[in-house]
């Protein structure tokens, strides 16, 4: 069976490199290239897949008004998806109990997680500021992949 244990193993593999895609208002899939990890959601504790998206993003503006995402890792012929709601944590997206500083560490867990490293902390910081990144958390209902 197919777990985010298999998306985690293939993030390894690509830096993180993956498709999101999210639902617009007309009904038609966008999709773009992110990079991905897979921690433990800050308030329920969960697995999810997660990522980090520029402020004024189409992406992002799709989840706020259509919570739910799918995301693809793959690794030669290997793939796994994972799709589920998401809950955004950022500037213009509070998510409970999440304070500014709580957020600037929990983008700085994706990054790594998605297998980043950073010279300078401080300097990634105030970019993820000055851009109103936000956190995007996909918890999967719903995890396959090609195998």
């Amino acid at each position: 069976m197919t777990d985010l244990a298999d998306f985690a193993r293939l993030v390894a593999l690509e830096h993180g490199l993956s498709v999101v895609s999210t639902l617009r208002a007309d009904q038609s899939i966008q999709s773009s290239v992110v990079n991905a990890g897979v921690l433990s959601h800050p308030v329920t504790g969960r697995p999810a897949v997660a990522l980090v998206a520029r402020g004024h993003s189409r992406k992002l503006a799709n989840l706020r008004a259509r919570p739910r995402a799918t995301v693809v890792v793959r690794a030669g012929w290997e793939w796994v998806a994972a799709e589920g709601p998401a809950t955004l944590a950022g500037p213009d997206d509070p998510l409970g109990g999440l304070d500014a500083e709580r957020i600037r560490l929990l983008l700085r867990d994706i990054f790594t997680a998605c297998g980043g490293t950073h010279d300078d902390w401080a300097a990634y910081d105030r970019v993820m500021a000055a851009e109103r990144r936000a956190a995007v958390l996909i918890t999967p209902d719903r995890v396959y992949s090609s195998r």
